[in-house]
């Protein structure tokens, strides 16, 4: 991809930005409970899976944000 941008990232006017930010959120949660509570194997597995598929949702989400501009403001009726 061409033309990506860092400052492109925060866009709070973007839905994508707040899907970006709770993905962020819900991966370190998974990150605390894999790390400080004793969890069965197949519920650590699990967790990991979903912690693997928010940071994809997440790269994905970014990309997308540096990518595009900010959405234009919507003309006064």
């Amino acid at each position: 991809m061409s033309g990506l941008k860092l400052s492109r990232l925060f866009q709070p006017r973007h839905p994508l930005f707040w899907l970006f930010v709770a993905v962020n959120l819900l991966s370190t949660l998974i990150t605390w409970l894999l790390r400080s509570v004793d969890l069965a194997l197949p519920v650590m597995l699990l967790l990991a899976a979903f912690a693997l598929a928010n940071a994809g949702i997440g790269l994905w989400a970014a990309l997308r944000l540096m990518a595009t501009a900010e959405p234009s403001n919507p003309p006064p009726t």
